[in-house]
């Protein structure tokens, strides 16, 4: 898959708006979402762009929004990639001291609401296209070593298991489904002390989506193209 259009699910900033800056770059069509109304740095990327990049408005945490927005989608060319990158923290509380309304607001974003999204827009996706998640390491049950970031490192061990329930729902589909790892990134969630910048992360990311165009099934995958484990 060397180029063909890309919908990119919270490219306002961040990792977003570098996977929508680098699709651009290569060649792509990129749509991508914003919440709310405000001017973001996508705004500046696709005015810039000479119409490869198109704003869409979505809060994804809201099902009329992501219906809407599938609406408004179905009238174009097919989807070759869709990507879900936004997520939230909270801190870094302890479970016990998490309040409810906490826990469910950041699994309903982190976990739930992508999800909704894949399930409401899969049929706009190509046969063979590429369905994915921006996951984490600290889903990973596995590399769990020390803790900490309990609720964001729960929602992303429930995004994970929510895809694999996904994949198996799906057994005949053709599509490429992907959890990515983006590296220890300096965002508002990794932190100024993260030891990748965006730019670092953001090719490598690219191509590891990219190299695995055309392969059926869910890989749990990092921005080196590396197996993460479960």
């Amino acid at each position: 898959m060397n180029t063909g259009t890309a919908l990119i699910v919270g490219a306002s900033r961040a990792l977003g708006l570098g996977l929508a800056t680098e699709y651009a770059r290569r060649g792509w069509d990129v749509i991508g979402t914003v919440r709310g109304d405000r001017h973001t740095g996508l705004h500046d990327l696709a005015a810039s762009s000479g119409g490869r990049v198109v704003v869409e408005s979505l809060d994804m945490t809201k099902p009329d929004q992501i219906a809407a927005l599938r609406e408004r989608l179905a009238q174009r060319t097919p989807i070759d990639l869709l990507f879900v990158n936004a997520a939230i923290t909270r801190g870094n509380i302890p479970i016990g001291d998490v309040p409810a309304e906490m826990f469910t607001e950041v699994m309903v974003t982190n976990a739930l609401s992508p999800m909704r999204v894949i399930e409401s827009l899969r049929s706009l996706v190509a046969p063979t296209g590429t369905i994915g998640v921006m996951s984490s390491r600290q889903g990973s049950v596995g590399l769990n070593t020390n803790g900490g970031q309990d609720v964001y490192r729960a929602s992303k061990s429930a995004l994970n298991q929510l895809m694999r329930s996904y994949a198996a729902r799906y057994p005949d589909a053709a599509h490429t489904l992907l959890l990515i790892c983006p590296g220890h990134v300096r965002t508002e969630l990794g932190g100024p002390a993260a030891p990748l910048t965006i730019d670092e992360s953001v090719p490598g990311v690219v191509d590891t989506i990219n190299r695995h165009s055309g392969e059926p099934g869910l890989h749990f995958l990092n921005h080196q193209d590396q197996p993460v484990p479960w």
